[in-house]
């Protein structure tokens, strides 16, 4: 990991935002939330982060059709989708979309800290999923 990186945390529910925020800012990582796809289609073009940690399911439409969106106009950023709708189909269409990562709600600080030493860890091979 470099220096202070920016996360971009998607999410509806104000208590996962904060919870996340708190976590990573522990790890000395700059946070900022939104809690839509269109705000963070913005917040995307403005502050571009070098992390973005996306739920599935937002009241505007789905993380997993916004995945593609981001690899292809922001390839340099990783994705970690959270969902409490932890399925096969699931992991398979957020891999496919080229998420970073998987993680199962519910979340905590140990699947978020192992999550993020995956993610950082020196070129880490393959696909990762957690759930706790």
């Amino acid at each position: 990991m470099t220096a202070i990186e920016k996360v971009l945390i998607v999410d509806d529910e104000l208590d996962i935002c904060y919870l996340l925020s708190g976590m990573l800012k522990q790890r000395n990582f700059r946070t900022g939330f939104v809690n839509s796809l269109s705000d963070a289609v913005i917040a995307l073009q403005t502050d571009k982060p070098s992390l973005l940690v996306l739920d599935n399911h937002l009241p505007d439409g789905f993380g997993l059709d916004f995945i593609p969106y981001v690899k292809k106009n922001f390839p340099e950023i990783k994705v970690i989708m959270i969902t409490a709708h932890d399925g096969s189909l699931e992991r398979k269409q957020a891999y496919d979309g080229g998420v970073d990562l998987f993680v199962a709600k519910p979340l905590n600080r140990k699947l978020i800290n192992d999550a993020i030493d995956k993610l950082y860890s020196s070129d880490s091979a393959g696909k990762l999923a957690y759930s706790r």
